[in-house]
């Protein structure tokens, strides 16, 4: 009997993400973002009791490009989601890919205890995960 791989969130998951304020700009998002290599901005919670809000690169391009918006002008607030879904760190990969399914989810952060420490995506989870159980 062979026994299975587990591989994990924490395994997987990319520490390039910009966290910002709510009332930050998309242009201030956008220029930190290539800055740093990031493709998600988590949205810092406001006060304990909040919680945190999630821009991708296509809710930029849906709700600020495509409809002509000036980057300058749109707030993150206004296009983020919130709250979202976060998987835990020892949450396996296989299992991510089927909440990511199930809720039609592209990338969620890695959340542990209060503090987000990751994101993980379909491609860290097909790239990194699935080639690894099959090695």
């Amino acid at each position: 009997m062979t026994s299975r791989k587990n591989i994990l969130a924490k395994d997987v998951m990319r520490n390039h993400f910009v966290e910002l304020d709510g009332m930050a700009t998309v242009k201030q998002a956008i220029q930190l973002m290539n800055q740093q290599g990031a493709k998600v901005v988590i949205i810092k919670k406001r006060h304990e009791h909040d919680a945190h809000g999630l821009v991708l690169l296509s809710d930029i391009a849906k709700k600020v490009l495509a409809r002509d918006r000036a980057p300058e002008r749109v707030n993150l607030y206004e296009i983020m989601s919130k709250p979202m879904l976060t998987v835990p760190p020892e949450m396996d990969v296989r299992y991510c890919a089927r909440l990511f399914d199930r809720f039609g989810l592209s990338v969620a952060p890695v959340l542990q205890g209060q503090d987000i420490i990751g994101v993980v995506s379909y491609g860290e989870l097909v790239l990194h995960g699935l080639c690894e159980l099959i090695d």
